[in-house]
């Protein structure tokens, strides 16, 4: 059914993207793959309600140039100098492994040189919006191997930046008209506006984002306005929408603005993006496709499998434990949004065909479905491949070890997991009442705020089944896990189950006290095996009513006598001693 009017149009595809992206909800799918599937439902071959096909590729290209935007608001260069060789090392092994051999892969699947050169680095990307998505919802983000991907997110959003000025720079003079002088003309634009981001930067930024941020609304309206605005020059410099968006980006990461402004454009971002993935999703010619399904199976298993080996590969040589290595390397078991954008230049300079864009899409669909259960239920699947991963792991994982320090050689009356403000506060406590305390946290910071008071603490992550045998147990008195499990998910690891369970198989004989926020959890926790539960936020508020009581108490106790009241004459005389 066509739709004539564009209204009624846009109407029908979001209330098609809301009912798909809920049932991608239930199946615990990010939105990109139901956005890919309203694009299919909506096409031609399909419903064929998609036919505003110019109003659907103008919000396209706001929605690249609004995503490249947001990529070069982070390419603050202070930050980049702050990458660690881990996230260098582990980012360039990786993209460079994923390139060479999956295009080798394509050769052999019988692609020509170009297409397979396309494939291959469309291959290397893994999508940052949807692994911080994943790390934050298991509250994973500050954890060591969260981190670590972080890391090398980065180094791939550099690497996206390279390729994307690679394929502009190859752009340009496509095209038989296209001279030496044309190709001089847009480098020299390039440079100009290159120059002028530059000066803006040095003179303007902070001046202009002091003015603007006095209203939240004006600098929203701002950044697209500026966002568009680069992109529109960039395509008339004829470098192309992209980089010009990424220009802009580049241009404010410098800023005290840039987190806020990021922020604040997330939900655009996203509500554009439908519109790319829609306009990807009509473009797919549903008959072709079948051809694909054999190479994109191919290639799908390569990034499922060959990325996270890769990097658990290095992240294992440079010194870190095979589990540390494994959940970091499940992050890039995926191609990402940038992967289909890639592509997507490919096609318009006319490098690649469209089928080489729908085997991307494919592989796109399988990598970014897939992945979302591999990271979702991360730990059972390493319980279930342990045993395997033992080549990946140095006889002496000298990194997390120099991270643990030497404190667990040591005789603690008491073992503290959890060095937040609950955990931390417990830990001091006990320290002023005269006892000894070993603090253990999974986050490097917590972790190093501790040890700069003072205190004795380890690296350790309570979901971790081989972690507890390091524990100092023979002398600890009790273990107090300060770790209350947040949210519901069904992959999401509780670290209280998993510590109890740790400390029992070592023979711990001493008293074990967990922390929780919900009574229907205090008969699971003492079932299998703790001793105490404690209930932070009914502790805190039955202290702070019998604080009341008391101030309330001694108040009453200084108020001087108040005089009787006079009686009415006409009410019965008052009895007892005035």
């Amino acid at each position: 059914m066509a739709f004539e009017h564009t209204f009624y149009e846009i109407a029908a595809l979001i209330l098609l993207a809301s009912a798909v992206g809920l049932v991608g909800l239930m199946l615990r799918q990010p939105l990109v793959v139901a956005f890919i599937a309203v694009g299919i439902l909506a096409g031609p071959s399909m419903l064929g309600i998609a036919t505003s096909t110019d109003f659907i590729a103008i919000m396209s290209e706001m929605s690249i140039a609004v995503l490249l935007f947001l990529v070069g608001l982070k390419l603050d260069l202070k930050l980049v100098r702050t990458l660690g060789a881990v996230a260098l090392a582990t980012g360039l092994g990786q993209v460079t492994f994923t390139a060479v051999f999956g295009f080798l892969i394509c050769i052999a699947l019988g692609l020509d040189w170009l297409t397979s050169v396309y494939v291959a680095v469309a291959l290397t990307f893994s999508s940052t919006i949807i692994i911080v998505k994943l790390l934050t919802d298991k509250k994973e983000v500050d954890s060591l191997h969260g981190r670590i991907a972080l890391g090398f997110l980065i180094v791939q959003d550099i690497v996206v930046v390279l390729a994307m000025v690679t394929i502009s720079a190859l752009g340009v003079g496509i095209g038989e008209e296209a001279g030496a002088a044309e190709i001089v003309q847009v480098l020299l634009s390039g440079i100009g506006m290159l120059l002028l981001v530059l000066l803006f930067i040095r003179y303007a930024a902070d001046a202009v984002l002091n003015r603007v941020s006095r209203s939240p609304e004006l600098m929203v309206i701002f950044a697209v306005g500026w966002a568009a605005a680069f992109a529109a020059l960039g395509d008339w410099a004829g470098f192309g929408v992209e980089l010009g968006g990424l220009l802009a980006g580049v241009s404010l990461a410098s800023t005290q603005f840039r987190d806020a402004i990021g922020s604040r454009l997330s939900a655009l971002r996203d509500f554009l993006l439908l519109f790319f993935f829609i306009g990807l999703g009509v473009s797919l010619d549903l008959s072709v496709l079948g051809d694909q399904i054999g190479p994109a199976i191919a290639l799908s298993l390569f990034v499922l499998i060959g990325n996270p080996l890769i990097v658990l590969a290095i992240m294992g040589y440079m010194g870190y434990r095979k589990r540390t290595g494994f959940l970091a390397g499940l992050t890039v078991a995926q191609i990402s949004e940038f992967s289909l954008i890639f592509m997507a230049m490919g096609v318009t300079i006319g490098h690649v065909s469209s089928e080489a864009m729908g085997l991307v899409t494919l592989v796109g669909l399988v990598t970014i479905a897939l992945s979302t259960y591999m990271i979702t239920y991360s730990h059972y699947l390493y319980a279930f491949l342990e045993r395997l991963l033992w080549p990946f792991e140095r006889r002496s994982p000298f990194r997390e070890e120099a991270i643990d320090g030497d404190e667990t050689e040591g005789a603690y009356d008491f073992i503290v997991f959890g060095l937040g403000r609950y955990g931390s506060a417990i830990g001091k406590r006990l320290i002023e009442h005269g006892y000894s305390v070993l603090g253990v946290d999974f986050d490097p910071q917590a972790l190093a705020q501790w040890r700069k008071a003072g205190h004795a603490g380890c690296f350790g992550d309570a979901t971790d089944p081989e972690f507890a045998s390091h524990l100092p147990l023979t002398r600890a008195r009790a273990v107090i896990s300060a770790v209350p499990r947040v949210g519901e998910g069904l992959g999401e690891a509780d670290s209280r189950l998993a510590l109890l369970h740790g400390l029992r198989s070592q023979g711990f004989e001493g008293q074990i006290a967990v922390a929780m926020h919900t009574a229907t959890d205090a008969d699971v926790l003492r079932s299998q095996g703790a001793n105490v539960v404690l209930t932070p936020f009914s502790d805190a508020a039955e202290f702070a009513v019998s604080t009341m009581e008391k101030v309330l108490a001694d108040r009453e106790s200084e108020r001087p006598l108040r005089p009787a009241t006079p009686t009415p004459a006409t009410s019965t005389p008052a009895t007892g001693t005035p």
